[in-house]
């Protein structure tokens, strides 16, 4: 695994030589770095965690019940978050979005993208359904796990 200190020093190096991208695996970890100039799409799937920083973890509500409630949301698929990193729901500002409520969506439909590293993301809906709720906002931080859609599967 890679270290931050690691990391920001071979963002410094890349960004002052005139290398335009530099890719190292070690042990497993594997790091990108590409110089900004023109955006590029790069399409992911869900891998191993690699943790930089702790999550900030929001302390838990105490609830006292009286009678168990049904979860309403058990049936539906949740499409989550393969990374850390920033959540976009359009390909550009000017852009409508990739998908909405009431949108049918494939396996390979785009939902979304997750900026990390300025690198940008596009995460597939891996399931055929309709788009049922839009957890997160636009421009929001987004952790690796947190689901960001509940897709009705069919």
């Amino acid at each position: 695994m890679f270290k931050l200190s690691e990391i920001k020093e071979l963002i410094k190096l890349v960004d002052e030589s005139s290398v335009q991208e530099l890719e190292i695996e070690n042990e497993g970890s594997r790091l990108s770095i590409r110089k900004p100039g023109k955006t590029e799409y790069v399409q992911t799937t869900a891998v191993q965690p690699q943790v930089v920083a702790a999550p900030q973890v929001q302390p838990a509500a105490v609830v006292t019940e009286t009678a168990p409630q049904a979860d309403t949301t058990s049936h539906l698929h949740k499409i989550v978050s393969p990374m850390v990193g920033t959540f976009y729901r359009a390909s550009s500002p000017e852009a409508g979005p990739f998908v909405s409520v009431g949108d049918k969506v494939a396996e390979k439909t785009t939902v979304c993208i997750i900026e990390a590293m300025k690198l940008m993301n596009e995460l597939d809906a891996d399931i055929k359904g309709e788009i049922v709720e839009v957890l997160v906002e636009n421009g929001q931080l987004v952790e690796y796990g947190q689901p960001l859609f509940l897709v009705k599967p069919e």
